[in-house]
């Protein structure tokens, strides 16, 4: 959420930076200053009244000592008036406070200086590209056809369980989704992120808190009978554990990372993009989270994408790194690099990754704070990766390391954590 104090500091340059974001954010400010205009003089309204009341209750002990009744009843009068005007005051305070945060909520973060201008993905600038295009045998597979050659992963026994996009993985296929869970979060925490296992449920607070609420509600499970949400990545209930928090300078940067299981419905998403493990409704996913100082924070996500990198890397996989732009950008995010690897197979680049800093916007909800060398309270920075989605980097180790006899060579870096070389 953006800070308050900036839109009124700045009023231009929120609205000149969201169109970068092609959002027009005029009328949003402009309502949120009028709001804010007439809360703060109803405050000093309400203030003002306060003080009388007060004052006037306690001439009233002084009169009746004195005898002076009279007096006494005329200020129990003014009394009972001030607390009805200050009722009054306080409930039109309340309803402009709510009006102020109803419309702070429909503003999307600010995109940072370096974020370039677009609209969608084809406007998305790639910033570096690495290892080889696989040379596939004549009679090459896309993943779901392999799959089900090889009986690894059952996408209709999914179907039949529960529904499409929920597919069952079987044998190796069950090991190797074990395998580069393990590996991932075995080479988070050599880079020095603390391991965790949060719940894969959360409460309506922590999902406002990272930015799901109210942006991305409607893409997410919800449990009515105890107002719960199925999490959409790890980062929210990993973030979630700092919410109002303030943190000790000398502790930063905090570094965490876990593994979960992750739920979206993916609405309106149709067409040759879904097929197999290219978009699903349940899927596992490592994760990587930093809370940093502001100064430091693109420092820390430099780090965060050569980590990134380098797990592609030995995972042997053609990649590419891009910068998002404005209009391909989330609701959250100050700036985003996504990952995506390519499949020889199906033709196409998948993303695997996107590692994003939010700046302050994140922090600004969950109320994660730290004070300064001068005692002044201020908002830390908060940043997210995958690190990595398992889906896409599956199907892209099915496709690329498929050999002409049928069988698939594992990965040398997964071979420790799978017990075997090849899946057949």
């Amino acid at each position: 959420m953006l800070e308050l104090k900036l839109l009124r500091e700045k009023p231009d340059f929120v609205i000149e930076r969201l169109a970068v974001k092609n959002f027009d954010a005029r009328e949003i400010v402009g309502k949120i200053l009028e709001a804010d205009s007439q809360r703060r003089s109803i405050q000093t309204q309400l203030d003002a009244n306060l003080a009388s009341q007060n004052k006037a209750a306690k001439s009233i002990g002084a009169l009746m000592k004195e005898g002076k009744k009279d007096e006494a009843e005329i200020a129990k009068k003014e009394v009972a008036s001030l607390k009805s005007s200050s009722a009054e005051l306080q409930q039109k305070l309340d309803s402009l406070q709510k009006e102020q945060m109803d419309n702070l909520v429909l503003l999307p973060n600010l995109p940072c200086k370096d974020v370039p201008a677009g609209k969608t993905a084809e406007d998305n600038v790639v910033v570096k590209e690495g290892g080889h295009k696989a040379v596939l045998p004549p009679n090459a597979k896309p993943h779901w056809e392999l799959a089900k050659d090889l009986n690894i992963i059952d996408f209709d026994l999914g179907v039949k369980l529960t529904g499409a996009g929920f597919p069952v993985y079987i044998g190796k296929g069950a090991k190797i989704q074990r395998a580069l869970i393990s590996y991932f979060l075995d080479r988070n925490t050599k880079a020095g992120y603390l391991e965790v296992q949060p719940p894969l449920v959360v409460n309506e607070d922590s999902a406002f808190a990272t930015g799901q609420l109210p942006d991305k509600g409607e893409q997410m499970y919800y449990v009515g009978l105890d107002k719960f949400y199925m999490i959409p990545t790890a980062e929210v209930p990993v973030t979630n554990i700092y919410r109002d928090c303030i943190v000790p300078k000398k502790n930063f940067p905090i570094k965490m990372t876990a593994y979960t299981q992750c739920f979206r419905r993916e609405a309106g998403s149709y067409g040759k993009d879904v097929r197999g493990l290219n978009r699903l409704h349940q899927f596992d996913k490592v994760e990587i989270v930093q809370l940093a100082l502001p100064e430091e924070s693109y420092k820390a996500l430099d780090g965060m994408i050569a980590h990134v990198e380098s797990l592609v890397q030995e995972l042997g996989l053609p990649y590419r790194i891009l910068r998002l732009c404005g209009g391909d950008m989330s609701f959250t995010s100050a700036i985003t690099y996504d990952f995506e690897v390519y499949s020889q197979a199906q033709g196409r680049w998948l993303e695997v990754s996107s590692v994003s800093n939010f700046e302050t916007y994140q922090a600004n909800r969950l109320k994660l704070r730290y004070k300064d060398d001068d005692g002044k309270m201020k908002l830390a920075h908060t940043l997210n990766g995958s690190s990595l989605a398992l889906p896409r980097i599956l199907a892209s180790i099915l496709e690329d390391n498929q050999m002409e006899d049928g069988r698939i060579k594992v990965p040398e870096c997964l071979r420790e954590f799978t017990g075997f070389d090849y899946i057949d």
